[in-house]
């Protein structure tokens, strides 16, 4: 596979890459697996989410509500 970055993401890329100590390649491989990660979880919550409300098991839009002012006053 060959990936094509812009002269700025390349830019950007090396800079991290050097913050971190790491080579820039080491951290594209990196960025891509939390990436595919980030994804497969993302994927399974929302095939659980989707199991839930198939069987009655959600939250109604009112106590979601009151939920999220009570987190979150005004």
């Amino acid at each position: 596979m060959d990936v094509q970055f812009t002269s700025d993401q390349q830019a950007k890329l090396s800079r991290m890459a050097a913050a971190q100590g790491l080579p820039t390649e080491a951290l594209v491989q990196e960025a891509v697996d939390r990436l595919l990660h980030y994804d497969e979880w993302f994927s399974r919550e929302v095939d659980k989410g989707l199991a839930a409300a198939d069987k009655g098991e959600f939250v109604e839009h009112g106590d979601v509500r009151r939920m999220i002012e009570t987190r979150y006053p005004a």
